[in-house]
């Protein structure tokens, strides 16, 4: 087998794990919000469970899971995907535009809300490319939500080296290097350059983030307290799961 078609056919596995991930976190939403809900007797709550750029009521949290449960599996199939897509991206873009960018327009110093502005963002960026809508506007917000991520891995080496495990070694060093691939990528999709191997590597990094990371923490692999019931690591693991297909499921069909 060529290094080609082997690059092509590990490219096309992007749109499942993609569709896994977002169906993931449907899932776990619903699941978490029903827990809460449960406990507090529908009364509205301030911090969701699982993910802050839900709307902060029980029952709309659960209505969401459902939804991106739907959406999840419909981008595997052809005929849905292009809807799929849609609604997938157009509710994640008004989550972010309505319960997370005025949180950070208070507070612009504050990495982690502007964090919390970007990945919904970027996750809307994927679903949109996937499906062929706004594309320009998605490839642009792409590419700022990624350079803005490596720049903040720039002024964060140690706070965000901290999070390595330490059987890594060099941790500002791979930091330092991960921020390069992130503003990398996001020049490579934002001027239509290279974006093949752009999104290639992009996905590549948060595999390689899925499987050293994420997926040991929520496994107590790494022994941190409370991390395999830990509803944020879930979490944060089925985004970065995201993060790796969306991307490869782009190269695939990315000009080089």
């Amino acid at each position: 087998m060529s290094g080609e078609i082997f690059q092509e056919r590990l490219h096309r596995l992007g749109l499942p794990i993609f569709s896994l991930a977002i169906a993931a976190l449907g899932v776990e939403t619903v699941v978490c919000a029903q827990r809460v809900e449960h406990t507090l007797g529908g009364v509205p709550f301030d911090v969701i469970p699982v993910i802050p750029w839900l709307p902060p009521v029980p029952w709309i949290a659960s209505l969401f899971g459902v939804i991106w449960v739907a959406c999840g599996t419909g981008l595997l199939a052809r005929r849905t995907r292009r809807t799929a897509a849609l609604v997938l991206g157009t509710l994640l873009f008004l989550c972010t535009l309505v319960l997370d960018a005025p949180k950070y327009a208070g507070n612009f110093s504050n990495m982690s809300l502007r964090t919390g502005v970007l990945e919904p963002l970027s996750l809307t960026c994927l679903a949109w490319l996937i499906g062929g809508w706004l594309t320009l506007a998605s490839r642009y917000l792409m590419a700022f939500s990624l350079i803005v991520f490596g720049v903040d891995h720039f002024l964060a080496l140690a706070p965000i080296g901290g999070l390595l495990p330490g059987w890594i070694p060099w941790h500002a060093f791979w930091v330092a290097f991960f921020g390069t691939v992130f503003i990398a990528s996001g020049l490579s999709i934002g001027l239509n350059y290279l974006q093949r191997p752009g999104a290639a590597g992009l996905g590549l990094m948060f595999a390689i983030w899925v499987l050293t990371l994420h997926l040991p923490r929520v496994l107590g692999l790494y022994g941190i307290a409370g991390a395999p019931s830990n509803p944020n690591e879930w979490s944060s693991l089925f985004i970065a799961v995201a993060m790796w297909g969306g991307p490869w499921s782009l190269a695939c069909r990315s000009e080089g």
